[in-house]
């Protein structure tokens, strides 16, 4: 019997120990530039820190991730980022975003930016610049924002079943503070419209215009979003500006759709 019994804890054990080296491996990716401590990994994992630290170092003997000389902090390794690109092509929204987001910049002279819903906040994947010499700069790449504040990130809410857009901007309200009222008009009026506007209400004078991108089965997978100066914002001007965004979210959307059916997504 004790041979029987053997391999299926083994496996059970080796199973473990890949869900939790995993589980260390996104705490690590969402540590950011700043990276994340071994005490700060044990505490986010649940793991106990020799654990922590003994997965970890399997971990960066794949090259997986790496620790800072200086500072002790784990970050993602090289061997993360060549299989970051291996998988672009087939997963990376960023990837089937970016000739759109070019064509857009090129079009308006305005900036045009690629966001995504990351827990309950968005962060901006992207931003590409035109040529018009004014622009506005309330939203960076690597920039994060709470739900629903800003254009790209009040598009992906305004996608979102009512309750759940609703309990995001709960857990969301600390940070959003006074802003609350204009988002949550703002976002009955998105949802009105198809597309949300952002009328200067994080920065004053900085405008955008958003637009959802939805996956396969309808979730939303982003937002484009086209920011500029008020006086650039003009109601006539607008028509123009969300026909391009819907134009090319809509073929953003066909191509995810396409890896989709691949993978028989519903």
């Amino acid at each position: 019997m004790r041979d029987a019994v053997a391999p299926a804890h083994a496996d059970t054990g080796g199973t473990q120990a890949v869900a939790r080296a995993l589980s260390l491996l996104s705490l690590v990716g969402r540590g950011g530039a700043q990276g994340l401590g071994l005490a700060q990994l044990a505490a986010a994992s649940g793991l106990a820190r020799p654990t922590a630290r003994r997965l970890l170092l399997a971990l960066g003997a794949a090259r997986m991730v790496e620790q800072d000389r200086a500072t002790r902090r784990y970050h993602l390794g090289a061997e993360t980022y060549l299989l970051a690109g291996f998988a672009a092509e087939r997963h990376g929204i960023l990837h089937h975003a970016r000739e759109g987001m070019v064509r857009l910049a090129q079009e308006t002279g305005d900036t045009v930016l690629l966001t995504v819903p990351q827990d309950d906040h968005t962060l901006c994947l992207e931003r590409i610049e035109g040529d018009f010499p004014v622009r506005t700069h309330a939203l960076m790449r690597g920039d994060r924002k709470p739900a629903g504040l800003g254009a790209g990130a009040l598009a992906i809410l305004a996608a979102l079943p009512a309750a759940e857009a609703e309990a995001l901007l709960t857990r969301a309200a600390p940070q959003i503070g006074d802003l609350m009222p204009a988002v949550v008009a703002d976002l009955e009026q998105a949802r009105a419209d198809g597309y949300a506007l952002n009328p200067g209400h994080v920065i004053a004078g900085s405008w955008g215009l958003g637009v959802v991108i939805s996956w396969p089965d309808g979730r939303p997978a982003g937002a484009l979003s086209i920011a500029a100066i008020e006086n650039r914002m003009t109601p006539a001007r607008q028509v123009d500006l969300v026909a391009g965004l819907h134009r090319e979210a809509a073929v953003i959307a066909a191509r995810l759709s396409a890896l989709g059916t691949e993978r028989n997504i519903p």
